[in-house]
Order: C-alpha cells, then structure tokens, then sequence
C-alpha cells in the first residue's frame, strides 16, 4: 500500500467519522424540540379540558348572564357603527308587499327599500320552463336584487349599502296611480327616502315606467360624498327564450351617452363612463332601465351565467353617481320595466323630453334602422291589427318587399343577359391575350367592348348592393320583433325562436342538437337559387381562373354554411328568407322567359357607341399606365 492510498483512507475515516458525529447532534436536537412540542401540545389540551370542565360547572343563570354581556358589546358595536336609527333598521323585520296596474305587477321589499321583482301581466309575455311557456316573464330574481346608496359610519371610514337596512313604508292610492314611500331613518334629524309612483292610465307607454324619487334631508354626514351619491344596482336576468345561445347575445348592459347609445363589451369587463341619460339592464326581449336627465357617471359589468343550463342568463352590475345639490331635498329619476316594444318604447318620456329608450331595439344603423323603423314595423304592425295570422303577414311583407326592388332584380337579370350576348366577343378577346403577362391588355380591350355594347361593368352588381340595406333589415327585424314572440305558424310553435322538428341526442359542432326544418327548406331554396343564378353567370365566367372554386362556394358552400347559422336562429326569419328565395326564382324564371337573347344581342351590336364617360376615361388611362409600368418591368427582368 503506498502513501496516497493511506492518506486516502484516512480522509475517507475522518469524514465517515465527522459526518456521524454531525448527525447524531442533529438528532440529539430534533428529540429536543419534539419532547417541547409534546409538552405544548399536553398543555394546550389541559387548558381546553379545564375550560370545559369550568364551562360545565357555571351554572344556568352564569351562562345567561355571560352570553348577555356578549350579546350586549357586539350590541354596543353596531350602535357604535351605525347609530341607534340604523342599528334599529338593521335588526327590523322585513316585510313583502305587491302592488299592479294592467301592465306588470311590481314586489316591494322593505328590506332596502326597493324592487325585488317586477312581473309583466300581458298574456303574451309568457317565459319557457321546461321547455314549455308556462310562466309569466319575470324580469329579477329577488334573493339577488340588490339596490342601496352607499352610506358611512358617523363614527369610523366604514362604508355600507342603505340595502342592508329595513325601511319604513307608506302607501297611498291616488285617482290614476299608487304611491310607496320608503324610508329609512339615519339619525334623530336625518333620514333617507325613495318615492315610487306606479301610474294606472291604462296606457302602456306611461304604465310601464314607474316614476322613481329619492328624497333626503340632512344626510350629508351619513354618506362618502357631499356632492354625490352612489348607487349600487345589481340584477340577475331570467332566462327567458328556448335559445340559450341567442338570448345570451342579446342580453346586455345599454346606456345612452350624449344622444348615442353604447353598449357594454361582450366580455362584461367593467367600464365606466359619464353624461349618460339611461343603463339599461337589457334582455332579448325586455328590459328593466334607470332613466334620469343626463348627468349620471356610471361603472357596469355583467357576468355569464355558468353553463346552459342554469336559471339565470346573466348578472348584471352597475354603480351609478348621483349628482347632489345642497338646497335641493328631491331627486327625480324613473325606471322602465316593459318589454323591447317600438310602439311602447318610442313614446316614452322622462320629464316632459322623449327618453329615447327605443334605441334599445336592435333594428340596424342608421340606413337600416330607418327601413325598418319607418318601413317595415309600420307595414307589419297595420298588417298584425288587421287580425292577420303572422305566417300571412310575413308573406305578405315578402311580397310586397319583391314588389319593391323588383325594378333592380330586372336590371341585374337584364346585365347580365347582356354579358351572356357578348359571349363570342369575350372568347375572342380571351384567345388573343392567352398570355398572363398581357392580362392589362386584355382587361383594357375588355372595357373597350363593354363602351361599344354599352354594357356597365358595375350593371350586375349595383342593383344588389341597393337591395342590401332591405335585405339586411328584414335580418335585423325579425329577431327584434316581439310581436313574433310566442306565435306560432303551422309546425312552428314559436317565430320568434327556433322551429324543432327532430331533437338529437348528440350535439353537431357549428349545427347544433335539433333539426330546424324552416331553416332545411331556406337551405334547399337557397341551393336552387344559387344554382339558377351560377347558371346564368356561368357564360361570363367560364374558363376564367377560380372559376371552380367560385361555383363551389357559391352553389355549395354558402347554403351549407347558412344553414349551421340558421338553424338555431328565429323560424320566422328563416321562413321570411325561404319565402324570399322561392319568390326569387319566380321572378327570375318569369324575366328569363319573357328575354330573348338572341334579341338582346342584337340590340346591343346595332347600337351606336356613345362618347366615353370622364369615369371610363380615367379607367382607361390608369390601365394604360399600370401596363406601361409592367412592361417596363417585364423588360428590366430580361436584361
């Protein structure tokens, strides 16, 4: 064994031998600390056993006694904090009490003083349950109703909602409208109070609005602010309609900002904003709204419900600064709980001014909002008045809406008989600039033709973009229209929802679990359309490049495409759009047999070319220039 192997060993021993002294020290402490722990933990529970056993031991009275003085410094703690008014209103008894007129029945509670549920009494306002309408539409759930101003205490920075106190009551009914007054003592000389005045007219417009006055005297000690209060209203929505997925897109917070109305981003991410006339709870089809002058600060958000199948669509909150004046004691606001009706909402008023709550109704900008707002509700709502059946009047309304822009269908058709007359011209045109590198020529060439034959580019295209606004009315109207809600039209049990002929088992991604069968016959309609249309374009189109794809996603793709859309859409509008497709095709037969093309073409090549217009000119000369520019680039790649 040499010397580096025993100076190695013995560095191996004194470290074996370190480490053992080490740890057995380690160990020698951790015994140490457990018996401390074990003492502890015995005399901890010695202590809890004399506790008890001392517990056991006090007497009856002792007990009493003992729990009284508990009783009596939390006792001294709320009185401390609230004060004797608000300490007695917080341990009052909360009463319920209801009150109607022919339009809705309003629950009050005493329990902040507030609203707890409004019921709309018209038989036609009727909810789904178990997928059947068999209860009056709701529009709170009053276990979540939340309504208070933001109070403090006189004696601390604790701040605390008028929600959370009970208030004293008083009603009176008057000749044409019943009034509550809430209220809600703050101190010996200062109380807070809401004013409700449910109107009894008989006239919707005014019945549906419950006028709304908060009254204070002296309870600029009691609240954060001297010059506002704030105002908490939170609200849960019902779910109302059979299409969870349409009504959780329609349900949203509105409000009205310097004359437009705004709306709350799809996500219900908080927002705030100032200058606002109304906020708006708004669901698909009814809405319960804050209406005031104009000068409120709001900060909002909603939340989603959890899943389809819960009890509530969304959640809704809301705080709302009320301005104060110092010699003011009244503040006058109201509140709109009514259904999305135009003929109800467009002649509400607040103060004297129309409140302009109808902007709520989704009927499209301002192209299409003034189609529908003064062309098609006005038709539909004489035709419904008429004791028309709903099925009759949108067919009606599909005729009448043909009847309209029939003059546009015939110039489209017209355009495009014509691009089929110069067929031969175009295959000439396509045979001498085979090249793609002559494309400009040929495009050039191409406007030429069309100048002599006095074709315009845009001939085909124009009359469909004038029919646009109506058509994209008719999409905004039906699935705004109350007036389709809960009627039904031969399998369809509801218009205003989707018609379901087959329930799958099985959900299909981007269809759906049920067969709607107006929506099946809007996509057999659409095909046959589009089919007929592809047709007539094909003389124009062939041996163009994309050609394929083109007939492919027009023929096949876009009715496919409209019927995973449609299918969990209203009834009413997928049998408007059915209407409408078959109506089309009609007309279109109807013109195409009444053209000749041989005649049109013969017209066009007897005509006499006319003088370039300034638009055709310039057309002309930007083609020029961009050829100019290939070629010059064409030729610098050849160098």
């Amino acid at each position: 064994m040499d010397k580096k192997t025993i100076i190695g060993l013995v560095l191996m021993v004194a470290v074996f031998v370190g480490f053992s002294f080490y740890e057995s020290h380690k160990a020698e402490e951790y015994n140490e600390w457990k018996r401390g722990q074990l003492e502890m933990e015995q005399a901890l529970a010695e202590q809890q056993a004399a506790e008890r056993a001392a517990e056991l031991q006090l007497s009856a009275e002792e007990r009493m006694m003992r729990d009284s003085m508990e009783m009596v410094r939390a006792a001294n703690a709320e009185l401390y904090k609230y004060g004797a008014e608000l300490k007695a209103a917080r341990g009052a008894e909360a009463k319920s009490f209801s009150l109607e007129n022919d339009f809705i029945k309003v629950d009050f509670s005493t329990k902040g003083g507030k609203i707890a549920n409004v019921t709309l009494l018209d038989e036609r306002y009727t909810r789904y349950a178990d997928a059947e309408r068999s209860e009056q539409v709701e529009l709170k759930q009053p276990a979540y109703e939340v309504f208070g101003v933001e109070l403090k205490s006189v004696n601390d920075a604790t701040t605390f909602l008028s929600d959370e106190f009970t208030f004293n009551v008083d009603v009176e009914e008057l000749e044409s409208a019943k009034v509550v007054r809430m209220t809600l003592p703050l101190a010996a000389n200062a109380s807070l109070s809401y004013i409700y005045t449910i109107h009894t007219t008989g006239e919707p417009s005014r019945d549906y609005v419950i006028d709304f006055t908060i009254e204070q005297h002296n309870i600029a000690e009691h609240i954060p602010s001297a010059e506002s209060l704030m105002l908490t209203w939170k609200s849960r929505s019902n779910k109302n309609e059979r299409s969870y997925q349409n009504e959780n897109i329609a349900t949203n917070i509105l409000y009205f900002e310097d004359g437009d109305l705004e709306e709350l981003s799809a996500s219900g991410e908080k927002e705030s904003v100032e200058n606002i006339s109304w906020i708006a709870f708004k669901q698909q089809y009814f809405t319960s709204a804050f209406i005031s002058s104009g000068d409120l600060k709001i900060t909002a958000e909603h939340k989603n419900s959890t899943k389809e199948g819960a009890d509530f669509m969304k959640e809704f909150s809301s705080q709302i600064e009320l301005p104060l004046a110092p010699a003011t004691d009244k503040y006058n606001y109201a509140f709109y709980y009514g259904p999305n009706d135009l003929a109800v909402m467009e002649d509400v008023e607040f103060e004297g001014e129309k409140a302009h709550i109808d902007e709520i109704i989704p009927l499209g900008g301002w192209l299409i909002g003034w189609v529908n707002r003064y062309g098609t509700v006005p038709i539909f709502q004489w035709l419904s008045q008429k004791g028309l059946g709903f099925g009759l009047i949108i067919l009606i309304l599909t005729i009448l809406v043909k009847l309209i822009i029939l003059p546009l269908t015939y110039k489209s058709y017209m355009s495009t008989a014509k691009m089929r007359a110069i067929r031969p011209e175009m295959e000439a045109i396509n045979k001498k600039y085979p090249n793609p590198d002559d494309a400009m020529k040929k495009q050039q060439a191409t406007m030429e033709l069309y100048q002599k034959v006095g074709i315009s580019p845009m001939g085909g295209c124009l009359p469909l973009l004038i029919q646009m606004p109506i058509l994209w009315a008719m999409f905004r109207f039906f699935p705004a229209s109350i007036e389709l809600r809960g009627e039904g039209f031969l399998w369809a049990r509801d218009l205003s929802s989707y018609d379901s002929v087959l329930d799958l088992p099985f959900n299909i991604p981007f269809y759906g679990d049920h067969v709607s069968l107006f929506a099946l016959l809007m996509t057999v309609a659409l095909f046959g359309y589009s089919f007929i249309s592809y047709k007539q374009q094909a003389a124009t189109t062939e041996g163009q490049p994309g050609a394929g794809m083109m007939k492919f996603m027009m023929v096949y793709f876009m009715p496919l495409m409209m019927l995973c859309f449609m299918n969990s859409y209203s009834s009413g509008l997928c049998y408007y759009y059915f209407l409408s497709q078959m109506f089309t095709m009609i007309i279109m037969f109807v013109i195409r047999r009444s053209v000749d093309d041989e005649k049109v073409r013969e017209k066009l090549m007897q005509r006499k070319p006319k003088k370039k217009t300034r638009f055709q000119e310039r057309y002309e000369e930007a083609l020029r220039q961009q050829q100019e520019t290939l070629n010059r680039e064409q030729r610098r790649q050849r160098r």
